[in-house]
């Protein structure tokens, strides 16, 4: 198509006014070759159906509903479905029904004399077919009614007279429309090339926000980011971590679906399978992702951000592939809605949706104008479309006789001009006549939701052209209350006009409010609805919550869901349930699949992926969130862990005490002198230290105290069994010298005995001071188990390894002891205290082989390990003091007549008569009547009449201390 030329200048107008109308004419010309590339665009790609026509008269022109009026706004919707690149069939809802919102809010601004007062406003619609470049096209209607009208302040005739117009066409103001985003888009960048208001009604893209791109759009609903948090908050309320999505591959699905993306993952809300539709999908693109959302089965909530045909598609799809049987359920957007046409012929699989639909009311004064149109009604010649929807909603062929006059006479109005093929695909149909009393029914029609935001558009533009226009009045007469006629200007400034369209606010015929942010954004309101019912009852959309200033509310008692597995059911949609308190996420292939591990006892969770030791001696709080200091632990005095040992020592203490009372009282007497008192009171002052370290074991740990521990320990026992040892030594040598010769062996005598016990103790006493100062007591904390170290005790600074290096010398002299006992177990019983020796040293050998596994077995409880170490002492004191005194303390005691010198010696004649009748003492046990024919034992005998009759005279203690 070639540009026009410019005309030439005219006569009688300045050249400077010229210039304005070569660009004007310039822009047209630029315009319509726009016109053409994009027809040329789409040529090739559309497979039939009504194509993109030029905008001239004639047969070929598309259809134009023109109302006429002082001041013209403009408006395009989806009055027939996309079919590929082309015009399809009449829509219902959002075509005739919004086309007709539009008229019937005219009529009532019109008929309202408070607003626009004198001035009738008018329309011009036009159909978009829900296709960008056919809808750029049409628009072009819209930038030549606003070239048509000239403000003559700008022209100056020569002869210095006002320039006068002979026709003066009423201007095109503003825009009301379309409803897809992605064409509302292409619209806009058209309109604002003119600085022309646009209200939207319907398109909720976010990329509308764009005041650097879309100065002059604005729209009665939110956009789409409330609705992605709106949809967000609900998988959130269901905990619903893991979803799918499918989004229409254009400005709304993609913006939409980024934004709840984005909104998701602040929340830790994952996606699975993430599906994306065409522009012009097929079949097997439908086929193909619904069997995506099918791999991802654990992903039950399917987040659906596309255009109503497409949600159709989908619908569809998952019908036949019979997706309802595997629980999913559908987030739908407001271009879902509350739409019947939706889920038509899929309502089974549609069944437990939750959608979202602008928060509006069912207009009832629209739902009686709608209702009443008819082809017999002159009201519906100003609508051109209205007998093709009439036709197509009841299947049938309007009468002539029915149409008015007007609808053959008017060019623009006639059906005629639809262009003769699609007339007569759309007049010579096989249908019969309709009915004179055919009409539509309140109970067979469903209101589209977005009547009212067509209604509220419509009455934006009328306050603010009625403000602009009273505040120009103002500004021309003061004193003019401007209430009879408002002038209209020959050209009205769309900047100045988009600025009186943000500052419109008003409570609309439905009570809610309508006002518009610095973006030209409506507020953010939306209803949630359920949809349910079954083939018996029918289905329907139930409202069920709402989202309004960013707060949901939901009913979930009235949520009915998919039936399958079972309706009563709140749905799954998570990867991997949750870990329990004290478990990290070990990350799968999904963000939100995972497998649960198991933290350490001692270890809290820094993250909710990785887990940390508490500090030493910490312990994690019960959700695993902290450490917290723990108690340190220790004996204390009140438990049966401290009383049992407290009691054994004390009981034995006072045995002992008795014991050594008893000795001293009978200090001089033969069974006194007998045991060897100077190494008998020796053993009383060890056991009486080991009932004593009962109660530096159970103390409260301290520097003192564990020293006293350390040394304490050994010097008791080294006590004991260092006199032991002296004892047992002494008369293995006494006889073993005597078996061999009469020399009496050397350090027998108390003396030598005090000295060599002396040495033997301070062999343990160096030792153990050593210890002391190479490793200083001290009090340190440690685990009570070191496998799990949920405890902490207050003990000593001391190994038990250590602890038992300590004890290594008194085991060595036990066993030495142990050893003599055994070889003196046959010598005469008249010196036979070693046969008690040698009970005691097994019994306490025993003893030691008990206490040791049992100590190092129970590492992990320290009260037993102490309690343990008490008894044990006790216990190896408590032997050599019933084994060794409890025979002395019977005769002290209970025969006292038997403490004499007679008995305790039990003298030579005992062995030379075959049948003695001299009674024994407890400690000089007499021997069998019969003599002993054991040649060797004969021996011993002899030697210790000898030995007795040597020392009778000259060593009284010595004999006696054997």
């Amino acid at each position: 198509m070639n540009i026009p030329a410019v005309p030439q200048f005219p006569p009688g107008v300045v050249p400077g006014i010229w210039n304005v109308l070569s660009r004007t004419w310039i822009t047209c010309a630029v315009l319509m070759s726009l016109r053409t590339t994009l027809l040329q665009q789409h040529k090739d790609q559309r497979e039939g159906g009504v194509g993109v026509s030029s905008l001239g008269g004639g047969a070929n022109a598309e259809l134009i509903a023109d109302m006429p009026g002082d001041i013209i706004l403009g408006g395009i919707f989806p009055l027939h479905e996309k079919e590929g690149y082309s015009c399809g069939s009449i829509r219902f809802d959002r075509g005739i029904q919004r086309a007709e919102a539009m008229l019937f809010a005219l009529d009532l601004v019109n008929k309202d004399p408070a607003t626009l007062p004198g001035i009738k406003l008018g329309a011009k619609l036009v159909d978009s077919c829900s296709l960008d470049a056919y809808a750029l096209n049409q628009s072009l209607t819209f930038i030549r009614g606003s070239l048509n009208s000239f403000d003559t302040s700008d022209f100056e005739c020569t002869d210095g007279s006002n320039p006068r117009s002979k026709s003066r066409p009423a201007p095109l103001v503003g825009v009301v429309g379309e409803s897809y985003s992605s064409v509302t888009i292409q619209v806009a960048n058209l309109l604002r090339l003119f600085a022309m208001p646009q209200i939207s009604p319907a398109a909720t893209s976010d990329t509308l926000s764009d005041k650097q791109r879309y100065e002059y759009f604005a729209r009665t609903v939110p956009p789409d980011k409330y609705q992605a948090k709106a949809l967000v908050d609900i998988v959130e309320r269901f905990n619903w971590t893991y979803v799918s999505y499918v989004a229409s591959e254009d400005e709304y699905g993609q913006k939409g679906i980024e934004m709840f993306l984005k909104e998701a993952r602040a929340r830790n809300i994952c996606t699975a399978a993430a599906e994306k539709i065409p522009y012009n999908p097929t079949y097997d693109t439908y086929k193909d992702i619904i069997a995506n959302l099918r791999r991802k089965i654990n992903a039950r909530a399917v987040v659906v951000f596309v255009k109503q045909e497409h949600a159709v598609g989908l619908m569809l799809a998952a019908k036949r592939a019979n997706l309802h049987k595997d629980g999913f359920i559908w987030l739908g957007t407001d271009q879902w809605g509350i739409q019947q046409s939706v889920v038509e012929g899929s309502e089974e699989v549609a069944l437990g949706a939750l959608t979202i639909e602008l928060q509006s009311k069912r207009s009832d004064d629209f739902d009686s104008y709608f209702v009443s149109l008819h082809p017999g009604n002159p009201v519906v010649e100003r609508n051109p479309w209205f007998l093709e929807f009439w036709e197509t909603r009841f299947g049938c062929k309007v009468k002539p006789t029915t149409i008015s006059a007007l609808w053959f006479n008017d060019p623009q109005l006639s059906p005629y001009s639809m262009g003769e093929d699609r007339y007569y695909k759309w007049r010579n149909r096989s249908w019969e006549y309709c009915e004179d009393h055919y009409r539509l029914k309140k109970e067979n029609y469903a209101q589209d939701s977005k009547v009212p935001f067509v209604v509220n558009a419509v009455n934006t533009f009328a306050k603010a052209l009625d403000a602009m226009l009273r505040d120009d009045c103002q500004r021309r007469n003061p004193f003019d209350p401007c209430n009879r006629k408002l002038r209209v200007p020959p050209t009205i400034d769309g900047t100045l006009l988009y600025q009186y369209i943000l500052n419109v606010s008003f409570t609309d015929n439905f009570g809610y409010e309508v006002r518009f942010d610095k973006n030209g954004d409506g507020l953010g309101r939306y209803d949630i609805y359920n949809y349910q019912g079954s083939r018996d009852t029918g289905y329907k959309y139930v409202q069920v919550g709402e989202w309004h200033d960013e707060m949901l509310t939901i009913q979930e008692e009235k949520i009915v869901w998919q039936p399958f597995p079972r309706a009563t059911k709140l749905p799954r949609s998570v990867c991997s349930d949750p870990c329990k308190p004290g478990q990290s996420k070990l990350l799968q292939e999904d963000a939100c699949c995972w497998v649960c591990i198991e933290c350490k006892p001692h270890q809290y969770l820094i993250s909710e992926f990785e887990c940390l030791d508490c500090p030493e001696f910490w312990w994690p709080n019960t959700e695993k969130t902290g450490c917290f200091e723990l108690d340190l632990q220790h004996m204390e005095w009140h438990t049966i862990w401290a009383i049992v040992p407290m009691a054994i020592a004390c009981f034995f203490g006072v045995l002992t005490a008795l014991v050594i009372v008893l000795f001293i009282m009978n200090n001089d007497t033969p069974i006194v002198r007998a045991s060897g008192r100077e190494l008998s009171y020796l053993i009383l002052a060890g056991i009486m230290m080991c009932y004593c370290l009962t109660f530096f074991l159970l103390a409260y740990p301290s520097a003192v105290i564990c020293a006293f521990q350390r040394f304490g320990v050994g010097l008791g026992f080294s006590m004991m069994y260092g006199a032991l040892l002296t004892k047992t030594n002494r008369i293995s040598r006494i006889f073993e010298s005597a078996s061999k010769s009469a020399k009496r062996p050397g350090f027998i005598s108390p003396k030598s005995q005090l000295i060599i016990t002396s040495i033997l103790i301070s062999v343990q006493v160096i030792a153990s001071g050593i210890w002391l100062i190479i490793d200083p007591p001290a009090v340190d904390k440690s685990y009570t188990d070191q496998s799990r170290r949920d405890g902490v005790v207050l003990k000593c600074k001391a190994d038990d390894s250590s602890f038992l290096i300590s004890l290594a010398y008194n085991m060595l002299l036990i066993v030495t002891c142990t050893v003599y006992a055994i070889k003196t177990r046959k010598i005469p019983e008249n010196f036979n205290e070693s046969k008690f020796i040698g009970f005691t040293m097994y019994t306490t050998c025993i003893i030691w082989l008990a206490f040791i596994p049992i100590y190092f077995g129970t590492q992990g409880n320290f009260k037993v390990q102490i309690t343990t170490l008490c008894i044990s002492i006790s216990l190896s004191a408590s032997t050599c003091l019933l084994c060794l005194f409890s025979p002395k303390i019977y005769i002290i005691v209970f025969h006292p007549e038997k403490n004499v010198r007679k008995l305790t010696m039990n003298t030579t004649t005992t062995y030379k008569k075959a049948n003695s009748s001299v009674p024994t003492s407890a400690n000089n046990h007499a021997p069998d009547s019969k003599t002993d024919h054991n040649p060797k034992m004969n021996n011993l005998q002899t030697a210790a009449i000898e030995i007795t009759q040597r020392l009778e005279s000259s060593e009284p203690d010595s004999i006696t201390s054997l």
